[in-house]
């Protein structure tokens, strides 16, 4: 049903427009253009760009369905990628699509972006019967996915959702997934001259450490992890340092865990700064919640019978990363995340099957043919 050339030929144009976090502007036009040429009934633009001082929102389109008495299903993907993502050069070798090995390749969501793309397409041009449908780019996912969490929810009307947007075959998706808190340690000393007088000063570094051998770190447990990822302090070596920043994060798929582990991390931190003669600040910081989907949930049904019919495998399984799907079930619209064929993210050695790429996008169409025949 979907035109291969004309997925793999977007696939490479998307690809190869720059879209870093919070500069999505020329990527969000041109979605905003198709979406348009494609029939949209509605095209909104949020303000997550203005508060988070970015140079576009998230865009939010509405297509009328052709029948009525099914529900309104919303297909999701994130506009912005890792760096670097400036003149990545698509590299297609038997079978496999990657960057030319400067750059990371962008699947990461583009497949996601183009998957939805095509199957509006598909829709239009064959004439098949669906429902409403609600698409929503959004931007500022990568590094917290800020921009799903200051969409403004107003605007979702979908009874369900999917977001194209992890790794793995087409017919995976995702039913649990952890919520992420992110927690800032300020530590205080005072300077003094490390030559002259160092008993005079109290080191904030000399105090991290003592901090980092008291924190909770790596897995807990199955579904529970926290990391110390950023150290900052100090002015020079000859100045006994009179401040120092860590940054942690929290994980867990159990909102319980995760405020336990939390917890944890913050009187660990009072505990060994007690005695240094330094002071501490500490932010705790959500992310986004966890969610959990039950396993017979719509999105899921739907998902089953329409992989079914392509002869997909299909594995719902839990994750150890957050997407937009936290906020959009937050939000109240039971969303699950669907893998792309994207493998190793984030990373210049990314790549994606050209069948995955296909595959996407024949299973988000066909999971709105299947909504429809319900009608």
């Amino acid at each position: 049903m979907i035109d291969k050339k004309r997925v793999l030929d977007e696939f490479f144009e998307l690809v190869s427009i720059r879209c870093s976090t919070l500069a999505e502007r020329e990527i969000g036009d041109l979605l905003t253009a198709r979406l348009k040429e494609l029939g949209a009934a509605e095209i909104h633009e949020d303000t997550a760009g203005e508060k988070l001082g970015g140079s576009c929102g998230n865009i939010i389109a509405n297509f009328k369905g052709t029948i009525t008495g099914v529900p309104t299903v919303m297909l999701t993907a994130h506009m912005d990628c890792v760096e670097p993502c400036a003149n990545i050069k698509p590299v297609r070798k038997e079978g496999v699509i990657r960057s030319d090995g400067t750059t990371i390749l962008g699947s990461d969501d583009k497949a996601g972006v183009v998957a939805i793309l095509e199957t509006l397409r598909c829709l239009k041009e064959h004439n098949i019967p669906h429902g409403d449908l609600q698409i929503v780019f959004t931007v500022a996912e990568e590094g917290g996915v800020n921009g799903s969490r200051c969409l403004d929810a107003s605007l979702l009307r979908a009874d369900f959702g999917y977001t194209l947007d992890t790794h793995g075959h087409p017919g995976i998706a995702v039913f649990k997934a952890p919520g992420k808190n992110q927690i800032e340690v300020r530590i205080h000393g005072k300077a003094a001259h490390a030559g002259i007088e160092p008993e005079a000063g109290k080191n904030a570094i000399t105090a991290a450490g003592s901090v980092l051998t008291a924190v909770p770190q790596g897995r807990i447990d199955e579904e529970t992890t926290c990391n110390v990822g950023k150290i900052t302090g100090g002015t020079a070596t000859n100045v006994v340092a009179e401040f120092c920043t860590v940054n942690f994060e929290s994980r867990s798929r159990d909102k319980a865990k995760l405020d336990a582990i939390t917890q944890r991390i913050v009187d660990a931190v009072n505990g060994a700064i007690a005695g240094t003669g330094c002071t501490v600040e500490i932010a705790v910081n959500k992310d986004y919640d966890p969610f959990e989907l039950p396993k017979d949930a719509l999105p899921i049904q739907y998902l089953h019978r329409a992989a079914g019919k392509l002869g997909l495998p299909v594995e719902i399984l839990e994750e150890g990363g957050g997407s937009d799907a936290n906020h959009f079930n937050t939000y109240g619209v039971p969303t699950t995340v669907l893998a792309v064929g994207m493998t190793d993210c984030h990373t210049k050695e990314e790549s994606i099957r050209e069948q995955d790429l296909y595959d996407a996008a024949e299973l988000a169409l066909a999971i709105v043919r299947e909504v429809s025949e319900d009608a």
